[in-house]
């Protein structure tokens, strides 16, 4: 079975012991591309103890400084989360959100996210996400161990890929961070510049959930393109309306009576 092009992604890991734990979970699962963002202590002769056989994933490791930076080239980007979000995420069980992942390794690389042992993941850095994965457990004690999260989506990814499931129906490469990120920010400046606004109480919602609802539409280049394009001529009628008042569509072109 060949490695497929899945990056597990550790957000600010604290702990170098649970590096080496997920680089062993990662190799007995036939995964190897882990990439660390802002890792607390790594190499760390902790993280090799772990690792116990698994010294060629460690080695092969990334350490970047941002999660834009991990997910650079990535497609389809999943995130686990420990926590109850709101209705707006996207949220799957473990072993379809697997199904998923496989599926769209056929369209390019994907990624799991994982958050850092105190705290998780952000919502922000969970808005770069395209899918919420919920591992279920107890509800008297539902917090995993970074390593046993780890080799909990593993394995449900090396199922996967030993079943014959269908592949990802032909389509163009789902954009990448980096591309969506430049929607967004096109995005808010033309609502800042035709003055459309957040009209909740604290004002700081509306970006929130239109990011949301584009990771969930899981928008292709050509359709990112096309978006940007539209705002694009957004701006340039403004800035032709600037330099003279657009006519009135209800007005008479006569004057006086």
């Amino acid at each position: 079975m060949t490695s497929p092009d899945i990056r597990i992604v550790l957000v600010e890991p604290t702990h170098p012991g649970n590096i080496g734990a997920v680089a062993r979970a990662m190799k007995n699962m036939g995964l190897e591309r882990l990439v660390l963002v802002s890792p607390g202590q790594f190499p760390h002769p902790q993280a090799a103890a772990r690792a116990s056989g698994a010294d060629d994933v460690l080695a092969r490791a990334r350490v970047v400084g941002s999660l834009a930076q991990a997910l650079e080239g990535c497609g389809f980007v999943a995130a686990t989360t420990a926590r109850d979000r709101d209705q707006y995420f996207r949220v799957a069980d473990v072993r379809d959100a697997a199904a998923r992942l496989v599926r769209e390794t056929a369209r390019g690389p994907v990624a799991v996210l994982f958050g850092s042992e105190r705290a998780g993941l952000t919502n922000e850095q969970l808005e770069m996400a395209h899918l919420l994965i919920r591992i279920p457990a107890s509800d008297a004690y539902p917090s995993l161990n970074l390593a046993m999260a780890v080799q909990l989506v593993a394995y449900e990814l090396f199922r996967v890929r030993g079943l014959a499931i269908e592949p990802t129906p032909a389509a163009g490469p789902l954009a990448d961070p980096a591309e969506l990120e430049r929607l967004y920010e096109h995005f808010a400046t033309v609502l800042e510049e035709i003055d459309f606004r957040d009209r909740t109480r604290s004002g700081t919602h509306l970006m929130g959930r239109i990011r949301r609802l584009f990771q969930r539409a899981e928008l292709d280049r050509n359709e990112v393109n096309i978006l940007r394009g539209f705002l694009a001529a957004v701006q340039g009628r403004r800035r032709h309306a600037g330099e003279g008042k657009l006519p009135d569509p209800g007005a008479s072109d006569e004057v006086g009576s």
